[in-house]
């Protein structure tokens, strides 16, 4: 357990706020390989590219066994840490949440993003409630050693939830009970401007996460609001999906192959797995 508590550690220290850690979500040995090739300091997992890979839909479909299956596949590839997205634990309870972090301790994963959604569009578990989960995976880090390094995401603004005008207090009144149940990070998908994002940062007082989208402010944009963590969630799988996409469209409907040009040779690629 020595050498994984060093790496959880060694995670932790990259969340500073102004310098934050960026995160092209893996989810799988080659994708993870290739950060780390790339000198990227740790990696983190997308939950919605393994689900993906393996045949499901988002929103924990796949399920606790398999999603983490996947997280030990990108563990084993990769010498940095490596932080798992686990979703919502894969079940409401508390026993769910320490199931979920057990899982994490022995796939050799440092850290988990927890999130507080629901099976329900539009709504999210009761904010104490999910605070006892966030506190329970923090004891059973401590119980077994394992300094985990919890990202607890809150859906507020991704899932629309509430009124406009009081998804701010919300987020931040959420913010504040996580942080104090032992979360490490506050995770907010769903916000893109700077204005949110920086009032966001001056709220809440922990190291905050962003889920980066194409008008998200530039990374030294970011850095100036103060954000700690910048995350890519499953866009790197997608964007990886319209490329085959496309040069599968090309061969059958143009009958050419130029997107085959310009593409890692397969000895690069041989070579990253070796």
């Amino acid at each position: 357990m020595g050498a994984q508590s060093d790496l959880a550690e060694r995670f932790r220290a990259l969340h500073l706020p102004g310098d934050p850690v960026l995160l092209p979500n893996a989810w799988d040995a080659a994708s993870a390989r290739m950060l780390e090739s790339l000198g990227f300091g740790a990696v983190a997992t997308t939950s919605a590219g393994i689900a993906f890979l393996e045949g499901y839909p988002d929103g924990q479909e796949i399920g606790r066994n398999a999603m983490l299956a996947g997280v030990t596949r990108v563990v084993r590839s990769v010498r940095v840490p490596v932080t798992a997205d686990m979703e919502g634990g894969y079940g409401p309870t508390v026993a769910d949440a320490v199931a979920t972090a057990l899982g994490v301790i022995s796939s050799g994963a440092v850290g988990l993003n927890f999130e507080d959604a629901t099976d329900v569009r539009g709504t999210l578990l009761d904010a104490e409630r999910q605070a006892e989960r966030v506190a329970a995976i923090r004891k059973t880090g401590d119980d077994y050693g394992m300094p985990l390094v919890i990202n607890a995401r809150t859906d507020t603004y991704l899932e629309s939830v509430g009124e406009p005008g009081e998804r701010f207090a919300e987020t931040v009144r959420r913010a504040a009970l996580y942080r104090a149940a032992g979360a490490d990070c506050i995770f907010v998908p769903g916000v893109t401007d700077a204005e949110t994002i920086g009032a966001l940062v001056r709220a809440i007082d922990a190291p905050v996460n962003v889920l980066a989208a194409a008008t998200t402010p530039p990374l030294a944009e970011l850095r100036r609001l103060g954000v700690a963590r910048v995350s890519l969630g499953s866009a790197p799988y997608r964007r990886a999906l319209t490329a085959f996409r496309d040069i599968a469209l090309e061969a059958r409907d143009g009958g050419t192959f130029v997107g085959c040009e310009g593409i890692l040779s397969h000895a690069d690629v041989n070579a990253l797995m070796s």
